[in-house]
């Protein structure tokens, strides 16, 4: 058997496919139009006009669902792995699950409403997507240590906590800085007086969107030594 065959270890392969060729194909569809500025515009920028808007929302919401699957199949392996081994509160597990799907959440958020329509609701699902995110990869990542070593490798821990601290200390700048952005062309000025705050908060959030695609990449390792079964049941109410 293929290694990408084994066990259902397609789905984080498929969340890391999907997510970054959203990023990338709305990017290069956004330069070709001339939508955007070459060096770093926000990943929300690459989505704001049709029709790299249309491929962006789509791709970006079959992303979210794969997501969700992703961390379902996660937190069904350490339901699984802390039945035998033990080291994982319930509450842990619990809680990582949900936060993650807020996040997954604010995805769709993003996806739907873009920047230059309804900024508001666009900025609410930005911001719900990020902290989310980055709650759910350090609260994984403790999951990590406390189920070690039946879960994986310390060197795979030590991975995940990495692309956790990148993400968390990039998500400061990214939301800090945005707010002192006042312009909301997609075409920016080095002479621009804010163009600082966008330039620091676009790398930031770039980086932030990557260490959560490097994050999901570590979840092959575990998920597939690991299947899922759905058990139908009938039901007689008469």
């Amino acid at each position: 058997m293929l290694w990408f065959m084994e066990g259902i270890c397609f789905l984080p392969i498929s969340l890391v496919i999907m997510s970054s060729s959203t990023f990338i194909v709305s990017y290069l569809i956004a330069l070709f139009e001339h939508d955007v500025d070459v060096i770093f515009p926000y990943i929300s920028d690459t989505g704001a006009e049709p029709p790299e808007s249309c491929v962006f929302g789509l791709m970006t919401v079959i992303t979210a669902f794969a997501g969700m699957a992703t961390m379902y199949a996660r937190y069904k392996f350490v339901e699984k792995l802390n039945e035998k081994a033990g080291g994982v509160r319930p509450s842990l597990n619990q809680a990582a699950f949900w936060i993650g799907m807020l996040s997954c959440l604010g995805m769709c958020f993003v996806a739907t409403f873009q920047e230059t329509t309804i900024t508001a609701v666009h900025d609410a699902g930005a911001i719900l997507f990020f902290v989310s995110g980055v709650l759910y990869t350090i609260l994984q990542s403790i999951i990590s240590y406390k189920a070690f070593p039946y879960g994986c490798s310390l060197a795979l821990c030590r991975v995940r906590t990495g692309m956790a601290t990148i993400a968390f200390l990039a998500v400061f700048p990214t939301v800090v800085c945005a707010i002192f952005v006042t312009q909301t062309t997609l075409h920016r000025k080095t002479e621009d007086e804010d163009n600082v705050f966008h330039l620091v908060s676009a790398v930031s959030e770039w980086i932030v969107a990557f260490s959560f695609i490097l994050f999901f990449f570590t979840y092959i390792h575990d998920l597939k030594k690991f299947t899922l079964k759905l058990r139908t049941q009938f039901v007689d109410y008469s």
